[in-house]
């Protein structure tokens, strides 16, 4: 499947679930780490790729979770064949996806104070503080400790592949 037509399908997706969501935000609950995702409107591939992953229930689930989070401008990086390519081989995909989650809830303020975590697929990934700026495998944390029902978002510039 395109990547065309995977993001058109969640564009119709993410319409029904924001939708469905605004009452639950004028009651002040905080939504899940896939609603809270969709919400922001900055994370279309990243949902996308969720979706394609067939990982949207375990991202609902209780958690807690850490997601570093790559936005679209991360995803813009990678070349569209490159993605395409990514999104049509779901273990693959699976793979570079788990290498973002973590189990547990990390705040920045824990996250500055260790070297490296174990993403919930078992891959390691090492963070660095750097020049004032953490960095998770190479890739630069640019928003932190948005927090959700299930976990915590922070957000990265580059997708991580390794």
């Amino acid at each position: 499947m395109k990547l065309t037509n995977v993001i058109f399908s969640t564009l119709i997706a993410v319409s029904l679930t924001v939708a469905s969501f605004v009452n639950a935000d004028s009651h002040g609950m905080k939504k899940d780490i896939v609603d809270t995702a969709v919400a922001a409107g900055s994370f279309g591939t990243l949902v996308a790729a969720v979706q394609a992953a067939e990982l949207v229930d375990t991202l609902k689930g209780a958690g807690p979770f850490t997601v570093f989070a790559p936005n679209d401008a991360a995803f813009a990086k990678i070349p569209a064949a490159t993605l395409n390519s990514l999104i049509a081989d779901k273990a693959a995909l699976t793979g570079v996806l788990g290498f973002h989650v973590v189990a547990g809830k990390f705040m920045a303020a824990d996250v500055v104070g260790i070297d490296q975590v174990t993403t919930i697929t078992g891959s390691t990934v090492m963070i660095k503080v750097m020049d004032g700026s953490v960095y998770v495998n190479g890739s630069k944390v640019i928003a932190t400790d948005i927090e959700t029902s299930n976990g915590v978002i922070h957000v990265i510039d580059t997708v991580i592949t390794k």
